[in-house]
């Protein structure tokens, strides 16, 4: 099986060639993308015979909970979903209407970064809100990048050269937009983004969890719009906010060198992260193993030993790809992981077509 994955942001689009070893055999990275068919149509021209396509779809409402074959009716309950991520889910749909017309003789199948959270109990997804507000809305958590959380646990379970189903792990995935995950025996059972991807953690523009009284001061004492608080949150907070940029290489340089804002900044998200970290592993039985993947999550020894795991100071800061950074003598096991959502979603597609 020849598989393409179709990996649609709000602004950018990855497309990865499989093949039936799951080697990459072609790959575009197209940082801003404007929705249009263009992209995908020149990479199908130029791949060849593709029989399978896997999607990234970031909102699967309570709707979609598993990996589906895409059809008109599945593109309908996607659009219907695009209020919960009306920055994501047009660019998904735009992107397999895209592939469908360049591929009309292929099985598309729509893979969901919430999906692998729907199996968080009631207690962990539920916001002590009205009965009568959950029962008219759907007010509830959802998770997000799930994709990346599951592949990181299954590939950690690996390296320590354990069973997943006897692991309890936390995942890290720290990159523009940052979350943790905690899985017990395979399954997410908390994790740190909620109803939208803005609660959690400090990332690179999104403030992550804040008291939304404040929100609501802002409303009613500042006059603020409720257009301009969400550009707020959403584009202009977190490191940008603290810092005057997105980028955490930036930030930790200008820390080093000594600059206040920059070390404002590190100091605020890695206390954040510590926080969440905490959160997530009281969820849990026990933690066996911590998993760091994403941009941040891969490259910056400094964030990940900002944590106070016992590390193994010369593998944190030398290891690059997969492995293990983990003291001697460590009783939790730390890992890192290239993010590799378009195996997990290949791994998902072929499990649902056999």
């Amino acid at each position: 099986m020849t598989l393409l994955v179709v990996n649609a942001g709000s602004s950018s689009l990855k497309l990865s060639l499989l093949d039936a070893s799951e080697k990459v055999i072609a790959h575009d990275d197209i940082s801003d993308w404007r929705g249009d068919d263009a992209p995908i149509g020149d990479f199908v021209t130029r791949a060849g015979a593709i029989d399978t396509v896997g999607h990234r779809v970031v909102h699967g409402g309570t709707a979609f909970t598993e990996p589906v074959a895409i059809d008109d009716a599945v593109i309908d309950g996607l659009r219907d979903l695009t209020s919960l991520a009306p920055l994501h889910q047009p660019r998904a749909i735009a992107a397999i209407e895209a592939a469908r017309g360049a591929l009309p003789g292929a099985t598309h199948v729509a893979c969901f970064d919430t999906a692998f959270h729907a199996t968080i109990p009631p207690a962990a997804n539920t916001y002590a809100l009205p009965a009568t507000w959950r029962a008219r809305w759907p007010l509830r958590r959802f998770g997000f990048h799930g994709l990346s959380h599951a592949y990181a646990a299954r590939r950690a379970a690996e390296l320590a050269g354990r069973e997943l189903t006897e692991l309890h792990i936390v995942t890290c995935h720290l990159g523009a937009g940052a979350s943790l995950c905690a899985i017990e025996r395979g399954c997410s059972v908390d994790t740190t983004m909620g109803f939208t991807p803005l609660e959690g953690l400090v990332m690179a523009t999104r403030a992550g969890s804040i008291d939304p009284g404040l929100v609501l001061w802002l409303l009613q004492e500042a006059g603020l719009r409720a257009s301009e608080v969400g550009e707020k949150l959403e584009q202009q907070s977190g490191l940008v906010g603290l810092a005057g940029t997105a980028d955490m290489r930036e930030v930790i340089e200008r820390k080093t060198g000594g600059d206040a804002a920059a070390a404002l900044a590190f100091d605020v998200y890695a206390h954040r992260l510590r926080r969440e970290i905490g959160a997530m592993s009281a969820a849990l039985e026990t933690v066996d193993v911590c998993v760091f993947t994403g941009g941040v999550g891969e490259h910056a020894p400094l964030v990940r030993a900002a944590t106070r795991f016992p590390l193994d100071r010369a593998a944190n800061e030398s290891t690059t790809g997969d492995g293990e950074i983990s003291a001697a003598g460590s009783r939790m096991r730390t890992f890192v992981v290239t993010a590799r959502e378009d195996l997990e979603i290949a791994r998902e597609v072929r499990a649902l077509l056999a």
